[in-house]
């Protein structure tokens, strides 16, 4: 197994609606060996253990037991401040994608205040812009023609990644502050949006557009949780003030 330090106790895997147990199961073991020790599982249910346990191993069989499992991505995200989403090469960028070794140097900065998770989608279609929009930042594994990979060896490459870039971080390097959960900008991100409609800023018709560009927007500058607060107050006390005036 990998050399454990306490900056790998903030990171966590987490598994969007994988169809295949025996790929829960090895990225299991893969998070086990390389010093992560918390595994999330978006799925409406568990699997059965055996074949998770079985691509496991039994030194990592333990994670399969303590699996963490979540109905929804919103829910399983909500106390992560960084959310990294993994994607392949497509013709149409919806991100600035990085490579993992560009994304770990990114986040190494972050790690010391905080909790971050890094996102798989299913084994046939990777992730949706919908689960994309809960990520502040996405990587992509460089391949030479195929982009498309297994998601236990995508897993690996990142883990490995994250592991290696940990250990050899500078030694000097200073902390970025604690930044707002994914649960508080969530709930801005709500009152922007009721905001943007009352203003017919925004339609039902472009709604996703625009919103998709105010989450890349405040996803550059980042945010803490005393800034999506100030933001989602101004837009609570101006819906306030439009429904007095309505009334």
């Amino acid at each position: 197994m990998a050399t454990k330090t306490p900056l790998l106790s903030h990171i966590a895997v987490v598994l969007v609606r994988p169809k295949n147990a025996e790929n829960i199961g090895a990225a299991a073991r893969i998070c086990w060996n390389m010093g992560i020790e918390r595994l999330i599982l978006v799925r409406d249910s568990l699997p059965e253990r055996e074949p998770m346990a079985k691509m496991a191993t039994h030194k990592a069989a333990h994670l399969i037991d303590t699996l963490e499992l979540h109905s929804n991505l919103e829910d399983a995200l909500s106390h992560f401040s960084i959310v990294v989403g993994t994607t392949a090469r497509r013709g149409r960028q919806r991100f600035v994608h990085q490579t993992p070794r560009e994304m770990v140097d990114a986040l190494l900065p972050q790690l010391a205040n905080n909790q971050v998770a890094i996102i798989f989608g299913p084994e046939d279609t990777g992730l949706t812009n919908d689960d994309l929009k809960y990520c502040q930042m996405t990587s992509a594994i460089p391949t030479a023609d195929f982009s498309s990979i297994n998601l236990a060896q995508a897993v690996a490459i990142h883990c490995y990644e994250l592991q290696y870039g940990i250990i050899h971080a500078r030694k000097d390097m200073a902390p970025a502050p604690q930044l707002a959960t994914s649960f508080e900008l969530e709930s801005m991100y709500t009152y922007l949006e009721k905001s943007l409609y009352t203003i017919d800023f925004i339609e039902e018709v472009s709604c996703a557009h625009w919103m998709g560009t105010i989450r890349n927007f405040f996803n550059r500058i980042t945010l803490t949780s005393k800034d999506a607060n100030i933001v989602r107050g101004i837009c609570k006390k101006f819906l306030f003030h439009t429904e007095s005036n309505l009334g």
